[in-house]
C-alpha cells in the first residue's frame, strides 16, 4: 500500500500513472473514515486502473476554531480500514503546510449563489474553504472522476460549479447516502455523539421521511411547521434550519411543480454536534 505525505511525491506518482495512460479516480476525505467513505473508494476502484484517497481536516473551511479543534482524527485507523479493503488504493496524507505553504488562505470564489443557501447562510466562508481545498487537490491528483456523497448535496452541486468555471477536466459522480441502521446519516461528525443521542437522532430521517409523505398532499408552510414542532421539546435537540429546495440553485420553494427536482434539507445541533441530511422528494 503506497501511503504519499509529501506532494512532491504524489505528482510524481500520478505524472507516471498519466504517462502510463491509466485512469485514477479521487476520493477526498477529512478522515475519520465510515462506510459511506469506503463505499465511494470501492464504486472508484470498479471504474478506475488507480484509486486516490485524501486524507486531510482542511482548516480553511471551518468558521468555528472549536470545531476544527474537536474534529476527529484518526489516521492510523483510516489507514488500517483502506487497506483491508484494497491494499492498491494509495493514500495521501499531507500536513496543512503541504498544502497551503507558510499561509493558511482561502480564495474567494462565486458559485452562482449556491454559495448563499442553507450552509453558507450559516457558516459564512466555508464553501470558499471547500473550492479552495478541492482546486489545489485537483491539481494535485489530476482524477479522470472523482467521487462525493450526496449527504452533503450543497457541497456536490458547489463542487459540479468549481469544475465548470475553472475548466477542470473531472467527472463529478454523486454517491448515495450511507445510512446507520437506524436511519441515521453517516458522518465522522458521528464518532463524537454519545450512543444515547446517536440513537436518539434517528428521528432526523424519520422526520425527513415525513416530510417526503406529506409533500404530496400538505403546503409546504404547514410541513416546515410540522418538522419544527418535532423538534422544539426534544431535549438536547435544536433546529438550526429546514428547507425544501430546487436542487439545480438550492433556491428555497413555497410550492412544488412538476417541472423541477426537489430536496428537503436539515442541519440539527444535537447537544452541540451539528448534523445535516437531506433526501430527495421525488
Amino acid at each position: 500500500m503506497q501511503i504519499f505525505y509529501q506532494k512532491s511525491m504524489l505528482l510524481a506518482f500520478v505524472e507516471s500513472t498519466k504517462t502510463a495512460d491509466l485512469s485514477i479516480g479521487f476520493v477526498p476525505t477529512m478522515g475519520a473514515l465510515h462506510e459511506g467513505h469506503l463505499s465511494l473508494m470501492q464504486q472508484s476502484l470498479k471504474e478506475n486502473d488507480v484509486t486516490i484517497v485524501s486524507i486531510f481536516v482542511n482548516p480553511t473551511q471551518f468558521n468555528n476554531p472549536e470545531d476544527l479543534k474537536k474534529y476527529p482524527r484518526t489516521l492510523e485507523t483510516d489507514i488500517e480500514k483502506i487497506n483491508n479493503l484494497n491494499k492498491n488504493i494509495v493514500v495521501f496524507a499531507p500536513s496543512v503546510e503541504e498544502i497551503y505553504g507558510n499561509t493558511t488562505t482561502k480564495n474567494v470564489f462565486a458559485f452562482d449563489g449556491l454559495e448563499f443557501e442553507m450552509e453558507g447562510k450559516q457558516r459564512p466562508g466555508h464553501f470558499d474553504g471547500v473550492g479552495t481545498v478541492v482546486k489545489k487537490l485537483f491539481e494535485m491528483t489530476q482524477p479522470n472522476k472523482a467521487y462525493f456523497g450526496e449527504k452533503d448535496f450543497q457541497q456536490l452541486q458547489i463542487i459540479k460549479k468549481l469544475v465548470l468555471h475553472n475548466h477542470i477536466p473531472v467527472e463529478i459522480v454523486p454517491c448515495p447516502i450511507f445510512r446507520e441502521p437506524n436511519g441515521l446519516a453517516m458522518s465522522s461528525r458521528n464518532e463524537r455523539l454519545t450512543q444515547e443521542d446517536r440513537e436518539k437522532s434517528a428521528i432526523i430521517f424519520k422526520v425527513l421521511q415525513r416530510v417526503c409523505e406529506k409533500s404530496k398532499k400538505e403546503t409546504l408552510a404547514n410541513i416546515s411547521d410540522w418538522v419544527s414542532s418535532q423538534f422544539k421539546d426534544l431535549k438536547g435537540f435544536e433546529l438550526e434550519y429546514f428547507e425544501i429546495a430546487r436542487e439545480t440553485d438550492l433556491k428555497s420553494v413555497k410550492i412544488l411543480t412538476p417541472d423541477d427536482q426537489y430536496r428537503a434539507f436539515i442541519a440539527v445541533f444535537v447537544n452541540n454536534i451539528r448534523l445535516i441530511d437531506n433526501i430527495s422528494l421525488k
